[in-house]
């Protein structure tokens, strides 16, 4: 066994690679002299674990005791290792502790739980409860109601088959009747509509298909995270991204024991925090996943007073025949509501069984004779109203909720009806009655609740129903007030490096909506709204063929955010975006002729004739979209926290929402090649990035823990469209913000930016150098970004700045 080795150093920058059976640890091998030449000191993978067969993404995890067979298996994985090693690489990857995959035919925990009920070994593994339904596991698989299913249940030996689902029979139960036989199981197949309100174990989100998993239970821990417990203790992995902590009975207490268990190896954990939201102070890791940084990233380059006009262009071109008015607070609040009676009632109706239990069994005068459909509407009041995925509370020994914890709380409780069940539950929630059992198990599921509600809401739905600016609807950013300061967004940068100095940063992931260079793009129309309204009206003068003006307006901005394109990807993802925001259509509730008068309108309009005059507007505004897609990336890789860089995005990479951005990318010698992905002109996105990333390598210390962050401003009338920054006195990021903007203004003119003392040198292009009041022009003459490293050697004569 290879010894335990001392804890690799903490990242500067990671690479995120999606395995997928096309793309196993042997392809990851073959691209690592190529990302290794990128300046990235560690590779970033998607699940490893054993996962569904034919799994495209590794988050339906079926067995942690072995590396996914069809990647390559452990050795396969060992070997990518050492490859990567021989490079200076390490290795970071995801893990799945919330849920596994509900499919008992792979996942043999689930299928012995099946068999042997809550008296089997595994059943402490899954979050199931059992005194609903009868002590039988709902199992949402027929087509439709039993009885015009029961001919398509095949008993084949000790086994219940159904098409190609697979269940274990009972002990001596394989002789019984049908009828009989399924009421003698430990589970009941039925109609997969029943899900939304009969379910009895927890899901992640209200995907039926994946199970929740009580890791909080310390057998269930060490089972569950042994196999990558030894490969980080063997050197074969060397940090750990957690997905969707949320979801957790314990979040505090897991990450505690990983911390541990690991020996504090570097861990980032997919938080999703609301703006001002801070990441709890006790959670032992080195930070989130980083879609904090995105969303302060990309409203740098959002302008604000263009957004409130391109707001008022889309209440009149859309609002009025869709999710009533446009507002974006009224639209969550909506699509939570709808969420709370559809996708999750099956979660309400236990968390209400629970509160209500508690109340009647409490010896609270102030808990006592509360009705369930009173505790039900302040549940539901409660959580819509909730402006955070999750509630971190936490009361002090007096039993006063903590400053923090209300903070973090964000509840908003003036409600119209029930205001005493208002008030109750609220105070549960808080931990003012109490750390019991009953009262932890409410607090735990009303927060697993949230955390659901809150991704189902305003990720899955109102993000598809309020568009006034796509560039906005992606995770943790908010689409009513998209824009950030350079002011905010230096005192993030401050608070970040002070508080959470390694956290991780992205701006393009597997789960983004719009790669960071196609939303770099739609920033743009917030700074020429009324262009954008003029060439909407010309391409819809007639509204022939168009089903509804959101859908139109999503529809040209999807093309003009990606530019020309196959159209099969713009109709599968405006066919997700139509299905998803549930107005007209929905995944479960399809309506076939409006999902054809979508295709016939994206095919004619978008993807059609008129689609050339949005491209041709895209092409017009190509420099400042380009000094955006510059921006942020070099923005990104500079400022604090470890960037992740999605697989080919150091090309500029133009991708929709999944499964397009998780098309497999090829790692030529050149580069990553083939759809979208492309080099702008002048310096190219590729330059910057390696630029940027070599420059982190070899100079940790200005960018680690102990960096420090100054931000820079410029004087002159061009002032405001300069950010810049100085990492611990060695490096300068300078870049271009509201482009057209400034040059609509008339320039940079005589725009100069005050250089800290020394000389520094133009790491894109070298043999220029500046000091002092730099001009601004000058700084930009070559590309719209600039990034400067500060000479070793002593200052000579400085050089010209005319």
């Amino acid at each position: 066994m290879t010894p335990e080795r001392p804890d690799p150093a903490v990242p500067t920058a990671t690479y995120r690679l999606q395995l997928r059976p096309d793309f196993p640890f042997a392809a990851a091998a073959a691209a690592v002299p190529y990302l290794a030449s990128l300046g990235v000191s560690h590779l970033h993978l998607s699940p490893v674990l054993e996962a569904v067969p034919g799994s495209p993404h590794g988050y339906d995890v079926v067995d942690h005791a072995r590396v996914r067979a069809e990647l390559g298996g452990e050795q396969a994985l060992r070997a990518l290792s050492r490859t990567a090693r021989e490079h200076g690489l390490g290795l970071v990857v995801d893990i799945v502790p919330n849920h596994m995959a509900m499919s008992p035919r792979h996942n043999r925990a689930l299928w012995e739980v099946l068999r042997e009920g809550p008296a089997s070994h595994h059943a402490r593994w899954f979050d199931i409860d059992w005194e609903a339904q009868g002590g039988q596991v709902l199992l949402p698989v027929l087509g439709g109601p039993l009885g015009t299913e029961t001919d398509r249940l095949k008993v084949d030996g000790d086994v219940l088959r159904y098409h190609d689902h697979a269940f274990p029979l009972r002990e001596g139960t394989a002789h019984l009747p049908l009828p009989q036989l399924l009421d003698a199981q430990w589970y009941r197949p039925v109609w997969w509509r029943l899900a939304r309100t009969e379910l009895n174990y927890r899901r992640f989100f209200s995907i039926s298909e994946l199970i929740g998993v009580r890791v909080e239970d310390p057998e269930v821990f060490e089972a569950t995270h042994a196999k990558i417990l030894r490969l980080l203790r063997e050197g074969v992995v060397d940090g750990l991204r957690v997905d969707h902590p949320d979801g957790l009975a314990d979040p505090d207490g897991y990450l505690r024991r990983l911390h541990e268990a690991t020996g504090g190896r570097w861990t980032v954990v997919e938080k999703i925090l609301s703006d001002g939201e801070p990441l709890p102070a006790s959670w032992p890791v080195a930070g989130t996943t980083g879609y904090d940084a995105l969303r302060h990233v990309d409203g740098l380059f959002t302008d604000p007073a263009g957004f409130g006009e391109l707001l008022g262009q889309y209440r009149r071109f859309a609002a009025p025949r869709t999710d009533r008015g446009g507002e974006w607070a009224a639209t969550v609040r909506r699509a939570a509501y709808k969420v709370l009676t559809h996708e999750l009632a099956a979660e309400v109706d236990r968390l209400t069984r629970v509160a209500h239990r508690l109340c009647a069994g409490s010896l609270e005068p102030a808990l006592r004779d509360r009705a369930p459909w009173a505790l039900r509407t302040a549940l539901q009041e409660l959580l819509v109203r909730l402006e955070v995925y999750r509630p971190y509370t936490s009361v002090d020994p007096a039993g006063v909720v903590t400053e923090g914890a209300a903070a973090s709380a964000r509840l908003a409780f003036a409600v119209p009806e029930e205001a005493g069940a208002v008030d109750v539950v609220r105070d549960l929630v808080l931990g003012r009655y109490g750390d019991g059992p009953e009262q932890v198990e409410f607090r735990t599921r009303f927060a697993q609740t949230a955390s659901a509600l809150r991704a189902k809401s305003v990720e899955d739905t109102a993000f598809y129903r309020y568009v006034p600016l796509l560039s906005a609807t992606e995770v943790g950013q908010d689409p009513g007030d998209p824009a950030v300061s350079p002011e905010r967004f230096h005192a993030h940068c401050a608070r970040v490096q002070r508080d959470w100095p390694t956290t991780g940063t992205v701006v393009s992931t597997h789960d983004t909506k719009h790669s960071a260079d196609v939303r770099a793009a739609l920033h743009v129309l917030t700074e020429c709204p009324r262009r954008w309204a003029d060439v909407l009206t010309e391409v819809t003068r007639t509204g022939e063929g168009v089903p509804d003006a959101q859908l139109a307006w999503a529809a040209w901005q999807t093309v003009f955010g990606l530019g020309p394109a196959d159209p099969e990807r713009v109709a599968g993802a405006l066919l997700k975006h139509v299905r998803e925001a549930g107005l007209h259509t929905s995944w479960t509730e399809q309506e076939p002729p409006y999902e054809e008068a979508v295709a016939r309108f994206v095919a004619a309009g978008p993807c059609g004739a008129p689609g050339g005059r949005v491209t041709a507007l895209r092409a017009s505004l190509e420099p400042h979209i380009h000094a955006n897609v510059l921006g942020t990336a070099l923005v990104h890789l500079t400022m604090p926290g470890v960037p992740d860089v999605y697989q080919g995005s150091e090309f500029e990479y133009r991708a929709l929402v999944d499964p397009d951005n998780r098309r497999a990318v090829d790692f030529p010698a050149g580069g990553p090649s083939g759809p979208g992905t492309g080099v702008g002109s002048g310096v190219g996105k590729d330059a910057v990035t390696r630029a940027a990333l070599r420059l982190r390598a070899r100079r940790p210390e200005a960018f680690g823990d102990t960096a420090s962050y100054e931000p820079l401003a410029a004087e002159g009338p061009g002032a405001a469209h300069c950010v810049a920054f100085v990492r611990s006195g060695a490096v300068l990021t300078a870049v271009t913000r509201l482009s057209l903007r400034l040059a609509e203004a008339g320039g940079w003119r005589e725009t100069r930016l005050a250089l800290p003392p020394g000389r520094w040198g133009d790491v894109l292009g070298p043999g220029r150098e500046f000091t002092g009041h730099a001009r601004v022009a000058e700084l930009f003459e070559r590309s719209p970004v600039a990034l400067l490293e500060r000479a070793a050697h002593p200052p000579g004569p400085p050089p010209s700045n005319p």
